[in-house]
């Protein structure tokens, strides 16, 4: 069996050129298609960079996983508890406080959590 290729980072036209569309620049580092007539880009010329396409899709049995793990997002304890086994855990906008009743708790029972919080969780070991 072929090993899967790794999938490039789609960056748009020219973000080479200029800094705001570069690769430092976290938000504005999004595909925008080639819109050029001769855009050798837009053409699929060799030697160019890759654009997206279909192929390059995720499998749909590991489409949306982070980090190997189907991701569920919480915001209080009632859907921590709901979490089941081989799920990780994203923790969304929540307080200080109560993020680290949610890291303390989700530490309890095993579960991973997909969206580190060093501080939180060394506060978190204090606690206990």
């Amino acid at each position: 069996m072929a090993e899967a290729r790794k999938k490039p980072k789609f960056l748009r036209k020219d973000w080479h050129k200029h800094i705001k569309l570069g690769k430092t620049v976290k938000k504005v580092r999004k595909w925008r298609a080639a819109k050029g007539r001769q855009n050798k880009i837009r053409l699929g010329v060799k030697g160019h960079q890759a654009r997206p396409k279909v192929g390059w899709c995720a499998d749909s049995k590991t489409k949306g996983f982070v980090k190997g793990m189907e991701a569920v997002r919480i915001e209080n304890m009632k859907e921590l508890e709901a979490v089941n086994k081989g799920q990780g855990v994203i923790i969304g906008s929540v307080g200080k406080k109560k993020k680290m009743e949610l890291i303390a708790k989700a530490n309890e029972m095993k579960i991973t959590i997909l969206n580190k919080y060093k501080k939180a969780e060394k506060a978190g070991e204090k606690a206990e």
